[in-house]
């Protein structure tokens, strides 16, 4: 490839890169979008599982860096009720169960049915369909305050909530949309809703890559674009830190209706006007 392709090749992984590490944090469906995209500039040779495996390991980096002070917290707790079965640390310990629960529907259908579910619902008219879908539901929980705090969830909160999380492998319907909307619906407080959604994303990105490792490193394509995939990777880690700080004070101001008025113009134009 001569210089200019190679530069609008770089070009090319920089913007997705970018713009999957935005999209992830707010509900608004990154894979939705990925999928959009790739019809509206017929991006026929971004179908690598590899390059959608790494721009969300780079949002996945962005989500530990945001949350590493829990995290923290929540492993030493952990640990310390195992040993010592100290009952101020008991919350953190059933906090770190109820992400396991949580983590389990995706999982296992992320598993059994991830094939079926692209080849199923991965076209644009589709993408259009569950996005009015997310923003009808964000519509709904627009303007619930919430009670429950990290104390108050309990094991049928985290299996719902789970749920809703295996149900956002539908690429339209956003992963943190989806559990951030069950999490609320089911009387969570908004911070304690957000912070389970991004502590449950963690685990299930993370199995994700760690399963997928033998495939990126036998992709021919993964090799032969190594430098646009590292520079898509390192946008993705910058994008989704700044888009998920972005989105925690929307959050914190009750704002989630702009991102319902946008999944439903971006779900209608996508229906009348892709394929």
């Amino acid at each position: 490839m001569d210089s200019l392709t190679n530069f609008w090749l770089l070009i090319k992984y920089l913007f997705l890169g970018l713009f999957q590490g935005f999209t992830e944090p707010i509900p608004i469906s990154s894979s939705g979008h990925l999928v959009l995209l790739r019809n509206i500039f017929q991006l026929d040779d971004i179908h690598g599982l590899s390059f959608e495996i790494l721009v969300n390991a780079g949002s996945l980096v962005a989500v530990l860096i945001i949350y590493r002070e829990d995290i923290s917290r929540l492993i030493q707790n952990g640990v310390s009720f195992l040993v010592n079965k100290q009952e101020e640390t008991r919350e953190d310990f059933n906090f770190i169960l109820y992400l396991i629960v949580g983590t389990i529907p995706a999982g296992v259908i992320g598993i059994l049915f991830e094939e079926q579910i692209e080849n199923t619902f991965s076209f644009s008219k589709m993408v259009g369909i569950t996005l009015i879908i997310t923003g009808i539901a964000l519509w709904i929980i627009r303007n619930i305050q919430g009670y429950k705090n990290d104390g108050e969830i309990t094991f049928k909160d985290a299996l719902i909530v789970g749920i809703a999380q295996a149900v956002a492998l539908i690429p339209g319907i956003s992963r943190s949309g989806a559990t951030i909307v069950g999490a609320m619906l089911l009387g969570m407080h908004k911070e304690t809703a957000l912070r389970y959604s991004f502590l449950l994303y963690i685990p299930v990105s993370l199995g994700t890559l760690v399963l997928s490792i033998e495939e990126i490193v036998t992709d021919d394509q993964f090799s032969a674009l190594f430098i646009p995939y590292l520079l898509a990777f390192m946008a993705s880690i910058i994008a989704t830190y700044f888009s998920l700080r972005w989105f925690m004070n929307i959050m914190a101001k009750g704002n989630l209706k702009y991102f319902s008025f946008y999944c439903f113009i971006v779900g209608i134009l996508a229906i009348l006007f892709l394929k």
